[in-house]
């Protein structure tokens, strides 16, 4: 994803990240460290603060509930330090940033349906606001008339100035849309543009590794049918 984004000349200082940097992968420790090299906006996941000791893992299905404990004895200290002080929401450039909703946040509620997205721009008043959580790219426009547009999937949209927007940027890793490649968005200041974008990569090695980090199987199993 990253080498993608470079090709689009994005560099440091110019990525944005939604949370859970660290979750169901097998490099938790290479996973902030990089983050951390591309001086990334960020905000905090629900797992970033699992793995970080602040979040109670008890209401995780049981694989993320492995995964969380798995990650939490490998990051160095420093490593959860910074995941424990990421806000859970914060503005960049005219721009909402939260990794669930900006409706109660700290509740971490998905984000599926039109109905979500209608109930959740009420809680901000910026022109954009950018969510993942679901790991399922979306979009919802807000038309000053109080119509909201719903729609699925990749998309490229030019921003208008009557319109708001609540876009889910899709998942790096896990996806679940049926989909294996890797999904994140390309905000286009300059051209007042948006683009979820797909990025194919090396899926079985990521299973690989998970496997034979001893994590549950799934997680790794998953990666090559994007579910």
């Amino acid at each position: 994803m990253l080498a993608d984004a470079r090709a689009l000349g994005v560099g440091p200082g110019a990525v944005v990240c939604l949370g859970d940097i660290v979750g169901y992968g097998a490099d938790p420790e290479a996973a902030v460290d990089l983050v951390l090299g591309y001086d990334a906006i960020a905000v905090a996941g629900n797992h970033d603060y699992a793995a970080a000791g602040l979040l109670d893992v008890e209401w995780f299905n049981p694989f993320a509930r492995a995964a969380a404990e798995w990650t939490a004895e490998r990051l160095h200290p420093a490593q959860s330090r910074y995941l424990s002080g990421l806000p859970l929401v914060r503005e960049h450039l005219g721009a909402v940033l939260v990794h669930a909703s900006p409706e109660d946040p700290e509740e971490w509620p998905y984000l599926v349906s039109p109905g979500d997205g209608v109930r959740a721009f009420a809680a901000f008043s910026t022109p954009l606001c950018f969510v993942g959580h679901s790991h399922l790219p979306a979009v919802w426009i807000r038309y000053d008339d109080g119509r909201v547009d719903f729609a699925r999937g990749a998309a490229h949209l030019t921003l208008g100035c009557e319109e708001r927007y609540l876009i889910n940027v899709g998942s790096v890793g896990q996806p679940r849309d049926g989909d294996p490649a890797a999904a994140y968005a390309l905000w286009d200041l300059d051209a007042g543009s948006v683009e979820i974008r797909r990025v194919s990569y090396d899926a079985a090695e990521a299973r690989r590794r998970i496997h034979a980090a001893g994590l549950p199987l799934l997680l790794g199993d998953r990666l090559l049918h994007g579910r």
